[in-house]
């Protein structure tokens, strides 16, 4: 019997974007299953708690039958190794993530020469799109509709500073 090929995505996804989704639907098309690590991270500020975000993932993911999305709170080889995993999925969208990236899979490998690291390229309509970017444009009261799950634009909008935009939920003018 052929072993099941279990891939984990790990990252903040504060906020999940179109181009994180874009990388999970691939990435569900390649393995059997995909967990999805959102990163309790307490040395980064986060705009939605890991909670949040899993349930922004959760609910955007919903149509992904192979799919999960759990937190974690620790190296990614561990997460990897405790939900049975054997690939590592990032996205890519310039050669600045390679870099980074590169650097990190060095590591990994170190840590865990088991653990393949699998590198999907950000489809180009999602090339300039970041959870950084996004949170900017909502500071500033910019529409993020197009960049992100409605499920998200919508809770972007109630975490928005009273008086701004974000094009989720206010009526076109």
């Amino acid at each position: 019997m052929a072993t099941e090929r279990i891939a984990i995505y790990p990252g903040s996804f504060d906020p999940p974007t179109n181009g994180h989704l874009d990388i999970v639907q691939r990435a569900s098309r390649l393995f059997d299953r995909v967990v999805i690590g959102v990163g309790r991270n307490l040395s980064k500020k986060t705009v939605f708690t890991a909670d949040e975000r899993v349930a922004l993932m959760q609910d955007a993911c919903a149509k992904l039958k192979n799919v999960e999305v759990v937190t974690f709170d620790s190296l990614q080889v561990e997460f990897a190794r405790k939900v049975g995993a054997t690939f590592i999925i990032r996205g890519i969208r310039a050669l600045s993530d390679f870099e980074f990236e590169f650097e990190m899979a060095n590591m990994n490998r170190l840590l865990a020469e088991e653990l393949e690291m699998v590198f999907l390229m950000t489809a180009p309509e999602y090339l300039f799109v970041s959870a950084s970017r996004v949170k900017e444009l909502v500071a500033f009261g910019a529409p993020v509709d197009r960049l992100v799950p409605v499920n998200v634009a919508k809770a972007l909008a109630k975490k928005a500073k009273p008086g701004l935009r974000t094009g989720a939920t206010e009526p076109k003018d």
